[in-house]
């Protein structure tokens, strides 16, 4: 991927830092990681996605954890991005695709996995061109969860309150 080459976004744009490692293939800075990861269109997607959560919504990096392992059936698996509280549990997960990829119903059976060991109340899934974000609450005893899709992305402060709710 190149930068002539990079899809435009329903994201705000941000000033992406780019760069070309020694082999000369593209870099972006990741500043959650703090370090320099290898360009894709996923990556683009989700470089955009956590700088508006930061620059638009108030989520500070120090409460977003990129590329997160996860055992589900024992197998490791990595959420795209993890949220936390401010006592750092989780308490959202956003899964991101290329934007060629379309969100569909497989997108959200892969968070719903992540959530199963997660447990987290909001649920985020971007291409960069189609982003939904939704609530679950766990059902009562032998009933299915409560799942709400959201018409906009919550704040920090807003999700906070979300997850102080009975």
């Amino acid at each position: 991927m190149t930068e002539t080459s990079l899809p435009s976004l329903n994201l705000p744009g941000y000033g992406a830092q780019l760069r070309r490692d020694e082999r000369g293939a593209t870099q972006i800075y990741d500043c959650v990681r703090a370090k320099w990861v290898a360009l894709t269109p996923e990556e683009w997607v989700r470089q955009h996605f956590v700088n508006m959560l930061i620059n638009s919504f108030g989520y500070s990096p120090f409460r977003l954890g990129n590329e997160r392992s996860i055992r589900i059936n024992g197998r490791l698996r990595r959420c795209d991005t993890l949220i936390y509280d401010r006592a750092m549990r989780p308490v959202g997960i956003v899964e991101y695709k290329a934007p060629d990829v379309p969100v569909t119903q497989r997108v959200f059976d892969q968070i719903g996995r992540y959530n199963l060991v997660i447990g987290a109340p909001l649920l985020m899934v971007s291409n960069g061109l189609h982003t939904h974000a939704l609530t679950i609450r766990a059902g009562a005893e032998g009933m299915a969860p409560e799942v709400n899709f959201l018409p906009a992305i919550p704040s920090y402060s807003e999700l906070l309150e979300l997850i102080q709710r009975p």
